[in-house]
C-alpha cells in the first residue's frame, strides 16, 4: 500500500505512467493490494493489479508477466520496502544519455537505518556498495549489476538481452550481464536515491545474504566462460571474474580461521613466519581490507565516518560471521539442490516504537547456528594460543572472528526465542 501511494505521487504526467502490481501472493495481501488499486484507480491514477495464481519463475517470472503487457519504453522497477520520493523518475530519466544505455541504477536509502545494531551495520555495508562499486563500475564501463529494484530498465534493452530468466536466485544480475554482453552500457546514478527497510531479523538477513551469494555464484558459473570467450577487454573480463565471484571472500575468511592455528604451530619451528615481513602477517593485513571499503563508503556519503569507526569494526565482524552462511550457498550449489526463490520478511517498521516480534512472517530458527557456535569456539581457543605464543595481532583477529561468529549465532537464537515465548504483536500501519 505504501508502495502504490508512493508511485501514485510521482512527479510525472499521469497519461504517461503506468503503474503495475506485480502480485504473487497466495494471502491477504491479494486482497490489501487489490483495494488499494480500486482507490487509486477512482483518482484516477493509471494503476494494474496484475496477479499471478502459479508463481512460476517466481520474481523473474512476475517480472516477465508484468514486461509482456507493458506499454512504455523505461520501465521502473521497485521491491514492495521502497518509496520512491516524488522526484525519482524526473531525477534518474535524464540518465539515459545514450539510445544503448540499457538501465539506470539509483541509491539505496534506508527507512530504519537506526532501528537496531544489526540495521545500523547493514547500511554501513549496503553504503560501501553505492559509494563505491556501482560509480567506479559505471564510470569505467565495467559491467555491473542492476539491484533488482530502485532502477529503470529500457524494454528494448530486456527484450535483446532474452528476458528475465528464473535459473538463478539473482535474476537481477543475470540480465544485467547478458545486457553487457550483447553491447550495451548502464549507468549508475548516484544523485538519484530511494529508501527502502532493512531486514530487522537476523535469520531474514540470512536468508536475504544467501540467495544473493548463491545467485550471484550461479551467474558465476553461467557467464565466466561466455564473458572470456567475448570481445569485452581484458580489463573487463578481470573485472566481471572479480566482481562475480566477491562471495568467495567468505571462503578465505573461513581458511585464515583454520590457518591460523597452523601459522602458530609452525611459527615455533619457523620463527620468520611470522615475522613483520612474514605470510602471517600479509594475511593480518588482508584481513583490514573490509574495515578501509566500510570506511571509504561513509567518507564518500559524507558521514560522520569518525563516528562510525567503531561501528565498522562491528561490521566486519558480522561479515566474518556470516562467513558459514556462503559456504552453505557453496556446497548447495555444488550439489546441485534446488532452492526456490525466498522473499526477504519486510516487516513495515521504520522506526524502534515498532516491533517485528509476533509478525506471521516469521522464519524458523537457522540451524547452522550450531556450526557457527563451534567455529567460535575454535577460535577463541586460537586467541588464546596466540596470546600464550606472544602474537598479539593474531590473537586480535581470532577474537574478532569468534565475536562475529557468537553475535549472528547467538542473535539467531535470542531471536527466535524471544519472538516464539515472548511475542509482542503490533499491526503496522502502511
Amino acid at each position: 500500500e505504501r508502495l502504490l501511494q508512493a508511485c501514485a505521487n510521482l512527479d510525472y504526467p499521469r497519461e504517461l505512467l503506468e503503474i503495475q502490481a506485480l502480485d504473487d501472493s497466495t494471502d491477504d495481501t491479494v486482497e490489501i493490494v487489490s483495494n488499494t488499486v480500486k482507490r487509486l484507480q477512482v483518482a484516477g491514477v493509471n494503476v494494474l493489479h496484475i496477479h499471478r495464481e502459479d508463481r512460476v519463475g517466481f520474481k523473474a517470472g512476475a517480472l516477465a508477466n508484468g514486461y509482456a503487457c507493458a506499454r512504455g519504453e523505461f520501465l521502473a522497477i521497485f521491491d514492495a520496502d521502497f518509496v520512491p520520493p516524488p522526484d525519482f523518475l524526473r531525477r534518474i530519466l535524464p540518465h539515459f544519455d545514450h539510445e544503448r544505455v540499457a538501465f539506470v541504477q539509483a541509491r539505496w536509502e534506508h527507512l530504519n537505518r537506526d532501528y537496531s545494531l544489526l540495521t545500523l551495520l547493514q547500511s554501513l555495508s549496503l553504503d560501501a556498495h553505492f559509494a563505491i562499486d556501482q560509480p567506479v563500475r559505471s564510470s569505467e564501463n565495467f559491467a555491473f549489476n542492476f539491484n533488482g529494484t530502485a532502477g529503470v530498465w529500457r524494454k528494448s534493452a530486456i527484450l535483446d538481452a532474452g528476458g528475465w530468466k528464473a535459473d538463478t536466485l539473482t535474476e537481477d544480475m543475470d540480465l544485467s550481464y547478458r545486457a553487457f554482453l550483447r553491447g550495451w552500457s548502464a549507468r549508475f546514478a548516484a544523485d538519484v536515491y530511494a529508501p527502502a527497510e532493512l531486514p530487522v531479523s537476523i535469520t531474514a538477513y540470512r536468508r536475504q545474504q544467501y540467495r544473493w551469494a548463491r545467485g550471484i555464484l550461479e551467474c558465476a558459473i553461467k557467464y565466466i566462460p561466455v564473458i572470456w570467450a567475448s570481445d569485452f577487454s581484458l580489463g573487463r573480463k578481470v573485472h566481471a571474474t572479480l566482481h562475480l565471484t566477491g562471495y568467495l571472500l567468505h571462503l578465505f575468511t573461513v581458511a585464515l580461521m583454520l590457518i591460523y592455528p597452523l601459522l602458530l604451530v609452525f611459527a615455533q619451528q619457523f620463527p620468520t613466519l611470522l615475522a613483520p615481513v612474514g605470510f602471517g602477517v600479509m594475511l593480518n593485513v588482508l584481513a583490514l581490507i573490509p574495515a578501509f571499503y566500510f570506511s571509504v563508503g561513509q567518507f564518500l556519503l559524507q558521514r560522520r565516518w569518525l563516528k562510525t569507526l567503531p561501528l565498522i569494526a562491528l561490521m566486519t565482524m558480522l561479515a566474518s560471521g556470516m562467513a558459514l552462511n556462503t559456504i552453505r550457498a557453496v556446497v548447495h550449489i555444488l550439489q546441485k539442490r534446488f532452492i526456490p526463490f525466498e522473499r526477504t520478511p519486510k516487516f513495515g517498521i521504520t522506526h524502534r516504537a515498532q516491533t517485528w516480534r509476533g509478525n506471521r512472517y516469521q522464519l524458523k530458527l537457522d540451524k547452522l547456528i550450531v556450526f557457527e557456535f563451534l567455529l567460535g569456539g575454535f577460535n577463541l581457543l586460537t586467541a588464546w594460543l596466540a596470546f600464550q605464543y606472544g602474537y598479539p595481532l593474531m590473537m586480535i583477529y581470532a577474537f574478532f572472528f569468534a565475536l562475529g561468529l557468537f553475535y549472528t549465532s547467538g542473535l539467531t537464537l535470542a531471536q527466535s526465542i524471544s519472538a516464539r515465548f515472548f511475542p509482542r504483536p503490533e499491526p503496522v500501519t502502511d
